[in-house]
C-alpha cells in the first residue's frame, strides 16, 4: 500500500467576484486523493487581518494553509498594505528553498484590490471582475463573467450560481459551496 505522500490531495474551485464595491468569493467543499474524493465540506476560504482580507485557495491544503500564515504574517509586518503583503510574500516564496516546493494558488482580495498569487510566485491583478482557480475555475469564472456582463445580480450570488455551473461539468467540484463576503 502506498502513502499518502505520494498522491496528490487537491481541494478545487475558488472563484472570487467584484461587483458595486462588494468582493465574494466562493469555494466548493471537495477535496480529492488523485481519482477520489476524499472530503466534501472543506473550507477553502478564510478571513484574515481582522475581517478585512478575504483568502481562498486551490490546490495542496497543507501548503496553502502555510501560506496563509505567512500572508496574515505579511500583512501585520505592513498594517494591512494586501499588495506590498503579497509581493513580499511572492518574493519569499521564490526564493525561499521550502516554499518553492509548495503546490497551492490564492485569490486575495479586500476592498480595493483583487490579487492572483501563483504556486510558482507570480503576483498577478485580473483584467475582469472575476477570477477562478483550481480545477473549476475557468468553468466558474466563464460563468461569473457571463453574469456579470447580462444580470444585475448582486457579488455573492454571482459567485455562488457560478460556483455551482462549474459543478455540474467539473467532477472535482461539488456543490457544497461556501460564500464569504466583504462590503
Amino acid at each position: 500500500m502506498q502513502s499518502l505522500d505520494s498522491h496528490k490531495i487537491r481541494a478545487t474551485t475558488v472563484l472570487a467576484v467584484r461587483r458595486d464595491g462588494v468582493l465574494a468569493l466562493a469555494g466548493d467543499g471537495q477535496v480529492t486523493i488523485d481519482q477520489t474524493i476524499f472530503k466534501n465540506r472543506a473550507l477553502k476560504l478564510r478571513r484574515l487581518h481582522d475581517d478585512r482580507v478575504l483568502v481562498g485557495y486551490a490546490g495542496a491544503a497543507a501548503d496553502a494553509l502555510a501560506l496563509f500564515e505567512r500572508l496574515e504574517s505579511k500583512l501585520d509586518e505592513f498594517s494591512g498594505n494586501l499588495p506590498r503583503a503579497c509581493l513580499e510574500l511572492v518574493k519569499q516564496w521564490r526564493t525561499d528553498r521550502a516554499l518553492r516546493q509548495l503546490q497551492a494558488l490564492m485569490i486575495v482580495g479586500d476592498r480595493e484590490h483583487l490579487l492572483l498569487v501563483s504556486g510558482t510566485g507570480d503576483l498577478l491583478v485580473p483584467d475582469e471582475d472575476a477570477v477562478g482557480i483550481g480545477s473549476g475555475g475557468p468553468y466558474a469564472q466563464a460563468a461569473a463573467m457571463a453574469l456579470l456582463a447580462n444580470t444585475d445580480l448582486p457579488a455573492d450570488r454571482i459567485a455562488e450560481e457560478s460556483v455551482r455551473i462549474a459543478s455540474r461539468i467539473c467532477v472535482y467540484t461539488n456543490e457544497q459551496i461556501t460564500v464569504e463576503v466583504l462590503s
